[in-house]
C-alpha cells in the first residue's frame, strides 16, 4: 500500500482530538506558575507591545503546561529528552483502560490487575509498542483547578491514578511504548499531595514517555484506534505542550 492509499484509509476513520486548548488559568500542577501571554504585535495600531501590522504572541509557561509530554529526562538524568524521541514512537496503537465508573464512585481509585485482565479477556493481550491511556473521565472537570485537584478539608488531593502492578505489567511484560491519562499526574492525588510521584518516576525511568491531561477518551474505543502524539522539537527539552489525537475505526 502506498502512503497516499494509507492516508485515504485513515481519512475514512473517525478522528478525535485528545488535547485541551491551553491558556492562562487552566488547571496545572501548583508547583508551576500560570501562563503569561503577551501580544507583542497586533493588527490594530498601537495595540501590541512592540508594534502592529500582524498578530504575534509571546508565551511564557512551564513545559508541563496543558496537555503535555513528559520525556524520560523530565525525571531521570541521562535518559531521553523530548527531541530524542523518534517520530516512529508518535504513531501507535491506542489502548484505553476504562475505569471511569470506578473513579466516579471512588475518586481515589487506582487501576487494578483485574481491570487489565478484564480488558485482555475482551480484546487479547495488550500489543507490544502500544500507547495505553487510562480513562477516568476526570477531564470532564476541566477547566476548574479546584475540581481537578479535588482537595478535602485537610488539603489532601483526591483523584484517580495508575497502580504500580498495572504499570509493571504494561512496561515490563507487554513492552508498551508510552502511556497517558486525564489527570495532572500519573500517581493518584493522595500520593501527589504528599509531594511524591513514585509511579511517574517508574514510567520515565524505564525510558518511556507519557502524555498528561488528555481529554475525550470517552469518545475512543477500548481497542482498535491509533494515537498520533507529537510536540515541538525543543533541543534537550524536558517537556512541552503536546497535540494528540486518535484515529478510530
Amino acid at each position: 500500500m502506498t502512503p497516499l492509499a494509507a492516508l485515504d484509509v485513515l481519512r475514512a476513520g473517525r478522528w478525535v482530538d485528545l488535547t485541551h486548548a491551553f491558556h492562562p488559568g487552566i488547571p496545572h500542577c501548583p508547583s508551576f506558575e500560570p501562563e503569561q501571554r503577551t501580544v507583542v504585535y497586533d493588527h490594530a495600531p498601537r495595540s501590541g507591545t512592540r508594534g502592529s501590522g500582524f498578530l504575534a504572541h509571546e508565551y511564557r509557561h512551564v513545559g508541563q503546561w496543558g496537555t503535555h509530554v513528559d520525556p524520560p529526562a523530565h525525571f531521570v538524568p541521562g535518559l531521553r529528552f523530548q527531541d530524542q524521541i523518534p517520530v516512529t514512537e508518535m504513531i501507535l496503537p491506542l489502548i484505553v483502560l476504562d475505569i471511569h465508573e470506578q473513579a466516579a464512585a471512588d475518586p481515589d481509585y487506582c487501576v487494578t490487575a483485574a481491570d487489565l485482565a478484564g480488558w485482555e479477556a475482551r480484546h487479547g493481550q495488550v500489543p507490544c509498542g502500544s500507547f495505553v491511556a487510562l480513562r477516568t473521565d476526570w477531564s470532564h472537570r476541566w477547566s476548574s483547578q479546584e475540581r481537578m485537584i479535588n482537595a478535602d478539608g485537610d488539603g489532601t488531593w483526591h483523584y484517580p491514578g495508575w497502580s504500580r502492578e498495572v504499570l509493571v505489567t504494561l512496561v515490563e511484560d507487554r513492552d508498551i511504548t508510552a502511556c497517558g491519562h486525564e489527570t495532572t499526574d500519573t500517581d493518584p492525588g493522595i500520593v501527589v499531595s504528599q509531594r511524591q510521584a513514585p509511579l511517574e518516576h517508574y514510567v520515565l525511568a524505564r525510558d518511556r514517555y507519557q502524555i498528561e491531561l488528555l481529554t475525550a477518551l470517552d469518545q475512543v474505543p477500548e481497542h482498535g484506534a491509533v494515537i498520533v502524539a507529537t510536540w515541538p522539537k525543543a533541543h534537550n527539552g524536558s517537556g512541552f505542550p503536546a497535540r494528540a489525537f486518535a484515529i478510530c475505526p
